[in-house]
């Protein structure tokens, strides 16, 4: 492979981790306020939506630091979501499933993308 494809492929892996690292954050977020909270009208658990905020933007800017924290953090969130997609029922588990699913692929977006810049 050329090294200019390698770099393109690199980026794209980068963007669409930041992408899923995104929608994670949000539906986190969502789901602990409005979705499928633990006690009605919300609870304290959407605070663990603030390490995805926090490391977020620097994933944007491209830090390889953030991106190395996102793989150690991810797996915490895949686990939480399988956890409860298979401990709850109905539109809990529904949520959960998703979460659990955003979590595993923005973890595989991010060692890809750290796979790709080896390559280059």
């Amino acid at each position: 492979m050329p090294p200019t494809t390698q770099v393109s492929a690199a980026a794209r892996w980068h963007r669409l981790a930041v992408a899923l690292v995104a929608a994670l954050g949000l539906l986190e977020a969502l789901w602990e306020i409005a979705l499928a909270p633990l006690r009605p009208g919300g609870s304290w658990l959407a605070l663990k939506t603030v390490p995805l905020a926090l490391m977020w933007l620097p994933m944007v800017r491209g830090s390889r630091r953030a991106r190395q924290a996102a793989s150690l953090l991810l797996p915490f969130f895949a686990a939480e979501g399988m956890v409860r997609a298979l401990t709850e029922t109905g539109r809990h588990a529904l949520v959960a499933s998703t979460a659990a699913a955003l979590a595993v692929g923005a973890l595989a977006a991010v060692l890809m993308s750290f796979r790709a810049e080896k390559r280059n």
